[in-house]
């Protein structure tokens, strides 16, 4: 039996002709925090619904490519959820004219799922007369065919975070000597600060302990040094959000990765946190270091 006590969880169910843009709206989603499930057979909704452990919100993809999909029984569905205290159910369709629908297919030279053995505008003409009766139950509508990736990335903002998405942050630490880490989108170079390896009583401290932090932030170098990244930081995160992105790398290198690039990072990580920013922190080598003196 329902829980009444239950919070309802918000579901997004995600659907449209295939290429007008439902795998984009539902990695924006994934990005906003909801839980991202595409292609689910139909006959699994209902238990994914009562499974839900907490109220996480969930975007759904649905599409003619589900295996027992059919309108009627995605109609049943909608109908289904929308009745219930569980779910607080958004059908999201995406449209497109069937032109463009066929200009995406010739760019991309897929064949239609609707029509594997057929021409493209075939398959398009098909999904569309299909997609009908779900087109005419949806709760929001968006043409995609003057929208290019951006601009349906910022449409989906619009409805469903209207205060803007929080673009999450990684700040790391690492080692030159081991090479810099993959995916970084801004690096700093630490190296040209006082290290603190030199100083008996700091070698097997790391950046994590203040006297290490006292050390560095002695250097007459650290202040505009910090400064500096700072704002630049604080200067690009509106511009890179406004551009689509999702996550923001962010790496502070020094020779041994213990020291100097550990005291920058949590220095940096610290400060945007109080910005109110997103942000998680990673030190490679000291989690290396860690791990190898586990037990086995």
């Amino acid at each position: 039996m329902p829980d009444p006590g239950k919070k309802a969880v918000p579901v997004v169910l995600v659907t449209g002709p295939s290429g007008a843009g439902r795998t984009t709206a539902i990695n924006v989603l994934e990005d906003l925090g909801f839980e991202a499930i595409d292609n689910l057979p139909l006959r699994l909704l209902p238990g994914l619904i009562d499974a839900a452990a907490e109220p996480r919100p969930m975007a759904l993809g649905l599409d003619s490519r589900n295996r027992d999909f059919s309108p009627r029984a995605l109609l049943d569905v909608i109908d289904m959820l929308a009745g219930r205290r569980e779910a607080e159910l958004t059908v999201l369709y995406l449209d497109s004219q069937p032109d463009v629908l066929l200009r995406r297919y010739s760019e991309t030279r897929r064949r239609h799922p609707l029509a594997p053995a057929e021409s493209p505008g075939e398959g398009v003409r098909r999904e569309l007369d299909l997609m009908a009766p779900i087109r005419d139950r949806a709760d929001i509508l968006l043409d995609t065919s003057e929208m290019n990736v951006h601009q349906l990335k910022a449409e989906i903002e619009r409805w469903f975070a209207p205060e803007g998405r929080a673009l999450a942050l990684s700040v790391q630490s690492f080692s030159y000597k081991r090479g810099m880490p993959h995916g970084i989108d801004m690096v700093f170079d630490c190296r040209f600060l006082a290290n603190p390896y030199w100083e008996p009583a700091l070698r097997q401290l790391s950046g994590e302990d203040q006297a290490v932090q006292d050390y560095v932030k002695a250097d007459p170098l650290y202040e505009p040094f910090f400064s500096r990244v700072l704002d630049m930081t604080r200067l690009l995160l509106p511009a890179y959000r406004d551009e689509g992105k999702s996550h923001l790398s962010i790496a502070f290198g020094c020779t041994g990765g213990q020291h100097r690039s550990v005291t920058m990072a949590e220095s940096l990580a610290k400060a945007l946190a109080e910005d109110g920013q997103q942000v998680s922190i990673r030190h490679r080598e000291l989690q290396g270091q860690r791990k190898s003196e586990r037990p086995g």
